[in-house]
């Protein structure tokens, strides 16, 4: 397998933020999780779950596919690359205004570790570090997430070998316009997964 992951100029990476615990402590707003991603070039993408009522076990199952593509070394690019996942909490919004975000706590998460299990796919609770945002005492903010990597799969090629247009009703063509010729078919199918 691991011959394959390096061959492979394509990848498809799927992040599902579920839910998070611990989270006694945390006052009437709104939670989210801001994740950042690393694009090609040293370049971060920022994205945001959506945010939900503030809970001590608040629920996303939200999810998230990429498609990772282009070099042959793609895998091996992927390997060094981590997703920094925040905790962020906000009040509700006063008379129409924007409420800046609090972070709750902050992980990082190395796809290595996905790649490197034995199905390319990783559920796990990740503790989050706080710096003074949790009371002391109680434990600290944990989410769990699921990540997978996908391979996308290529079916075999097909050979048909066509008749003369004598038989079309063998060859499928209908129209005899295949004059006898040997042709060539093939057939790609990518694989979707849906977690």
């Amino acid at each position: 397998m691991e011959a394959t992951r390096n061959q492979l100029s394509s990848l498809n990476c799927e992040l599902k933020i579920m839910r998070a615990k611990n989270l006694d402590f945390i006052a009437p707003g709104k939670l989210f999780v801001r994740y950042y991603l690393v694009a090609g070039n040293g370049q971060k993408i920022r994205l945001s779950s959506r945010e939900i009522q503030s809970s001590c076990e608040p629920h996303w199952n939200e999810s998230i596919s990429l498609e990772c593509g282009g070099a042959p070394d793609t895998v091996a690019e992927l390997r060094r690359q981590k997703v920094v996942f925040e905790l962020r909490w906000r009040t509700s919004p006063l008379l129409g205004r924007i409420v800046r975000s609090t972070l709750l706590g902050r992980a990082e998460v190395s796809w290595k570790d996905v790649l490197e299990s034995d199905d390319m796919s990783m559920v796990r609770w990740v503790t989050l570090s706080t710096k003074n945002c949790s009371p002391v005492g109680l434990k600290p903010p944990a989410l769990q997430l699921d990540m997978r990597v996908r391979i996308p799969a290529e079916a075999p090629k097909v050979k048909r070998r066509v008749g003369s247009s004598a038989k079309w009703k063998e060859c499928g063509c209908r129209d005899g316009s295949c004059n006898g010729r040997d042709e060539e078919l093939f057939a790609i199918v990518a694989a979707v997964d849906v977690f």
